[in-house]
């Protein structure tokens, strides 16, 4: 079982920037690839960006590409999304999921294990 808690959500101005913290539970966390996915009011839930572990290989979204950067600390258990360049499109509830098999894949069917979500609103 892996318990996953975000945090670092907040309000912020177009234009600013934010990291969200995931913090995770378990002796495997290098193994397990990491994700990160937002849902805005009234929408699905949609894939942002993942990690793998090992070998850090990256995956991201198109309407993120280029302005969020995921990461990992694997000795500590983190994985991070720097996001800058934020614009009022990117207010939704982020959430953090763990995929034990390693994939790094953009369905949220991939993903076993799932926290509770942070809040990220940009004003305009």
């Amino acid at each position: 079982q892996v318990q996953l808690v975000e945090s670092g959500g907040g309000l912020v101005q177009a234009g600013g920037s934010l990291r969200l913290s995931c913090a995770a539970s378990g002796r495997t966390f290098s193994t397990y690839s990491m994700g990160w996915f937002r849902q805005a009011p009234g929408k699905e839930r949609e894939f942002v960006a993942a990690i793998r572990g090992p070998g850090g290989f990256t995956n991201y979204a198109d309407s993120v590409k280029g302005r969020f950067t995921i990461s990992r600390d694997n000795a500590k258990n983190l994985v991070y999304l720097q996001m800058n360049s934020l614009n009022p499109e990117d207010t939704a509830v982020y959430y953090c999921a763990a995929d034990p098999r390693g994939l790094a894949y953009r369905e949220i069917s991939s993903y076993d294990y799932w926290g509770q979500g942070t809040q990220v609103t940009v004003s305009s």
